[in-house]
């Protein structure tokens, strides 16, 4: 048991978006205790109804993510003690999606845009082409790879005002990966992705808050990465009008 704390008082979202409330429980306190240790007490112990999603508990699927104490985390990775405010945790779904149950969200939406931004590989070659080998040290190729770690956790999405206020919105996780093709030099069909991105809904609508970066638990760099799809689309702008 920890010194301070024998018990923390833990409120955790019920019901879905239209009707629900929080109910609070009693949980005991351990070192070294994980957000994600205290919802899955409450699932084991006290209401096997409980509805919240995991797998690897490590840090490498973002399934866990929920909205803790008003910020956006993974709990698997997130320690009670340095969450904690005046003794208590308020345990809620991830903000800007629906919600099917409790602190289950519907994906669908953030996968929908991921795809809608062009994220899905356009190959430029087919399997009886030569391979063609790109230098590890090329500008383009470190550029895709700031991004590559993104595992889709949807936290960034969840942090981000411009997708509450504007459900078009691309969000910033679709525009990063959008980003990474664009300077993937083997996607066949990189000027498609900026005039994707560059329309209605796309990196114009960013309002530069840095909220994105801020809350990613991968330390990647949502924000500069849709910087960077807006001084490209305005670079093809200017190329177009010459």
């Amino acid at each position: 048991m920890t010194q301070e704390h024998d018990t923390l008082e833990v409120s955790v979202w019920r019901g879905d978006a239209d009707r629900g409330q929080f109910e609070t429980h009693r949980v005991p306190a351990y070192d070294n205790q994980t957000v994600l240790d205290v919802v899955s007490w409450i699932q084991q112990q006290v209401d096997p109804t409980l509805t919240y999603r995991f797998a690897c508990r490590v840090g490498m699927c973002g399934s866990c993510a929920m909205t803790v104490n008003g910020t956006p985390r993974w709990t698997c990775r997130t320690h009670v003690n340095k969450v904690l405010k005046d003794g208590r945790l308020d345990i809620a779904p991830l903000r800007n999606l629906p919600v099917i149950k409790d602190l289950v969200t519907d994906m669908d939406p953030f996968f929908d845009k991921w795809i809608r931004a062009g994220g899905a590989h356009a190959p430029s070659a087919s399997r009886h082409d030569p391979i063609v080998e790109i230098s590890p040290q090329s500008e383009g190729r470190a550029t895709a790879d700031a991004g590559i770690e993104c595992i889709n956790c949807s936290v960034c999405y969840a942090a981000c005002d411009t997708v509450s206020a504007n459900p078009d919105y691309l969000g910033p996780a679709a525009l990063q990966r959008a980003w990474t093709v664009v300077n993937d030099e083997k996607h066949g069909d990189r000027q498609a992705v900026l005039d994707t991105v560059s329309a209605a809904g796309g990196c114009h609508n960013c309002h530069s808050m840095g909220s994105c970066t801020m809350h990613c638990p991968n330390d990647l760099d949502p924000l500069g990465a849709i910087l960077g799809l807006k001084r490209a689309t305005a670079r093809g702008v200017f190329k177009r009008r010459r």
